[in-house]
C-alpha cells in the first residue's frame, strides 16, 4: 500500500532558497504550495516542478498578514491537501548600523521573520496534531550571533531559534517537530544584492566569503535544501528543537 503524498507549504520560495526548497520537497515526492508576496513570481517555480512530474501551487500571500494567511492555507488544503510540512522561509533585510535605523527598517523585518512564521505555524498545526504527523523547518542565520548591521535581522533570527524550540515542546507529543537551520553565505539574489549595496562585484563578493569558510567555497539553495529536505523526512522524528548550522564549517 502506498503512502498517501504529503503536502509541503514554503514561504518565500519564489526565489533562492526557497525555490530551492520547494524543488527538492517536490522531488522528494511531496505536494509542494510555493508562497511569496508576488503569486506570479511563483509561477516559474511551479513551472519547474511540474516540469518533473511533481505537483505544485502558486499562493499569493503577505505571511505577515493575519487574514492572508488564513487565506493562503485555506487554498493549500482545498487544491493539495491538508499541509504537515511547514517551511518558514520568508525574510527580508533592512541592514542599518542602528543609529541610521529607522523604526520602520525595524518592524518590516521582525513582521515578516517572526510574526510570519508565527502566523503560519498557527494557521498549519492544528493539521499536523490532527495527522499525528508534522514537520516545521524554520530559517534562522549565522547573523542570530551578531552580525553588524543588522541589529534587526539578528534579533529577528535569534527569535526565531526560541520560537523553534518552544515549539518542540508543545508540539512534540502530537508527532510534530520542529527545527531551524541557520545558513552560512548562501548565493541568492539577497547576498548579491549586498554586494551590489557595498559596490563589490557579486564574484569578487563570494570569494572573499570563501576564503573566510572551511570548505573554501561559499553555499548554495541546494545546501539548504538537502538540510531541509532531512528535518521532514520520516526518519528525523527523533530530531526535534534542533539548530543546525548549514555554514561551510564549525564557526558560524
Amino acid at each position: 500500500m502506498s503512502t498517501p503524498t504529503k503536502t509541503a507549504i514554503v514561504t518565500g520560495a519564489a526565489r533562492g532558497i526557497g525555490a530551492g526548497v520547494a524543488r527538492r520537497l517536490a522531488a522528494d515526492g511531496m505536494a509542494v504550495a510555493v508562497i511569496d508576496l508576488d503569486e506570479v513570481a511563483c509561477k516559474p517555480v511551479v513551472e519547474q516542478i511540474q516540469a518533473a512530474g511533481g505537483r505544485a501551487i502558486a499562493v499569493g500571500a503577505d505571511v505577515a498578514d493575519e487574514a492572508a494567511v488564513t487565506g493562503a492555507v485555506e487554498r493549500v488544503v482545498a487544491e493539495l491537501g491538508a499541509p504537515t510540512v511547514l517551511v518558514n522561509n520568508a525574510g527580508v533585510i533592512r541592514d542599518n548600523l542602528l543609529f541610521r535605523m529607522t523604526t520602520d527598517d525595524w518592524d518590516t523585518v521582525m513582521n515578516v521573520h517572526l510574526r510570519g512564521a508565527f502566523l503560519m505555524t498557527r494557521a498549519v498545526q492544528k493539521y499536523m496534531t490532527e495527522a499525528k504527523f508534522g514537520r516545521i523547518v524554520n530559517l534562522s542565520s549565522t547573523s542570530a550571533l551578531g552580525n553588524r548591521g543588522q541589529a534587526n535581522y539578528a534579533a529577528a533570527k535569534a527569535g526565531v531559534q526560541g520560537f523553534t524550540k518552544t515549539l518542540a515542546f508543545e508540539l512534540g507529543k502530537f508527532g510534530v517537530t520542529a527545527n531551524a537551520i541557520a545558513p552560512g553565505f548562501i548565493e541568492t539574489e539577497m547576498t548579491a544584492a549586498t554586494a551590489a549595496r557595498v559596490g563589490i562585484p557579486f564574484e569578487d563578493f563570494k570569494a572573499g566569503a570563501a576564503k573566510e569558510i572551511p570548505v573554501a567555497r561559499t553555499g548554495v539553495p541546494e545546501d539548504i535544501a538537502h538540510a531541509v529536505s532531512f528535518f521532514a523526512s520520516e526518519g528525523a522524528g527523533f530530531v526535534s528543537g534542533q539548530v543546525l548550522y548549514v555554514a561551510g564549517g564549525p564557526k558560524a
